[in-house]
């Protein structure tokens, strides 16, 4: 008899920050764990999947894994968005990891096994100063990495995107911080840091850059001509992904590699970018794209084109979603690296995980199923936080995008 899910439930924690986890039971007691975590907005997508969706799976079979999905995907109507996605997204993982458990092996040799030694990663570098980024930059080298994201401050800013300010944050009453944002004096600064960068670190090691969608498609091609002597990695996010043709002018003015998508929640969100050849990474998250189902789509759809496939690793999905990248990536043949920005100790007491880092590569473990189990006592000490991400806007108080 194949086994069916007996149970399905959500839970909310915040072992470092907010993670909403997906707990599936089956008939036979196996437990598969899926990550539903949207930041900023957890309490909507686990009220989707707590009130609507685990309800639907009860009594369903546990290793229909493709039927499953298409189910929850075609038969809610209201198809696409973060919330949605992320709520199916949690489902299809926990049944992988059901699936892998229930036939003894690790996920990636259900998906035909492992196609590369380690998973390439990236590691994130944060400076407000040039001094403090080179040596934030050789800390990340010495610990393995070979490739970097490097990111700093702005002159006359009070806080930039993935930087820490040295001046005290201002009390935000509940509210999320507002950063506020001038083009002009990132576009004068960015380009020298960067070759102060490169020019620290040689040839060899890979660096990228995060413009996270503030610039316009005729400001993001100025940038990108102008970090061309760097040799960047990637240029990721330089314009919102709502217009798709935009990386159209971005790609005629600059060879700089362009990297996408970690907002993106479904292959009709990316199809355009890929197909017209406008950028040289997607980068859905495993998760949020509706899990390991449909991201293997995305990405062999990609591979069509010449286009690489690099996830959305950052440290608000939580280590489940981590390793069900590692397992994808690690049996994909078009991947480009694997973002990862680690974990606070908090939330490793609750997320036990098989993944390890050696040398710049990660490895997702020969544990069954996704190799990440959850403690369930360990995170009844870590409620729920209502939290916010930042709000960006100009000088005038105009809000533009974060």
């Amino acid at each position: 008899m194949p086994s069916t899910i007996e149970s399905a439930e959500v839970i909310v924690c915040s072992p470092g920050r907010n993670y909403v986890t997906v707990k599936i039971v089956t008939s036979d007691g196996v437990v598969g764990w899926g990550d539903a975590t949207v930041n900023g907005r957890e309490l909507a997508v686990a009220s989707y999947l707590r009130d609507h969706v685990c309800p639907l799976l009860v009594g369903r079979d546990a290793q229909r894994i493709e039927q499953t999905w298409q189910w929850l995907y075609k038969g809610g109507y209201w198809r696409r968005g973060p919330i949605t996605m992320a709520a199916i997204g949690a489902v299809d993982l926990a049944l992988w990891d059901i699936k892998g458990k229930e036939l003894g092996v690790p996920v990636y040799q259900l998906l035909g096994g492992a196609v590369r030694e380690g998973v390439l990663t990236y590691a994130h570098a944060s400076g407000w100063e040039v001094p403090q980024l080179l040596d934030a930059v050789d800390e990340k080298l010495e610990a393995g990495y070979l490739a970097v994201r490097a990111q700093s401050g702005i002159p006359g800013r009070r806080s930039v995107y993935a930087v820490a300010s040295p001046e005290p944050d201002e009390p935000t009453n509940g509210f999320p911080p507002i950063e506020v944002w001038d083009t002009d004096a990132y576009l004068r600064h960015i380009p020298g840091v960067l070759e102060a960068v490169r020019s620290h670190v040689g040839d060899s090691i890979r660096l990228l850059h995060d413009a996270h969608h503030r610039l316009t498609p005729i400001e993001a091609a100025r940038l990108g001509r102008d970090l061309e002597p760097v040799r960047l990695f990637w240029l990721e996010d330089v314009t919102p992904g709502e217009n798709q043709e935009a990386l159209r002018l971005v790609r005629q003015h600059t060879t700089t590699p362009l990297a996408i998508g970690e907002v993106f929640n479904t292959i009709w969100d990316c199809m355009g970018f890929i197909s017209g050849q406008y950028i040289d990474f997607v980068r859905t998250s495993v998760m949020h794209a509706g899990g390991i189902s449909p991201s293997r789509r995305i990405n062999d759809f990609a591979s069509l084109y010449q286009v690489k496939v690099a996830p959305h690793g950052p440290s608000d999905v939580s280590p489940i979603t981590m390793a069900a990248s590692l397992h994808l990536d690690i049996a994909t043949p078009n991947l480009g690296i694997q973002e990862y920005m680690g974990y606070a100790p908090d939330t490793l007491s609750v997320f036990r995980a098989d993944y390890s880092f050696d040398r710049g590569y990660l490895h997702p473990g020969d544990a069954p199923g996704l190799g990440v189990e959850f403690d369930e006592v360990a995170a009844r000490a870590f409620p729920y936080e209502r939290s916010y991400l930042p709000v960006a806007e100009r000088e005038d108080g105009t809000p533009i995008d974060w």
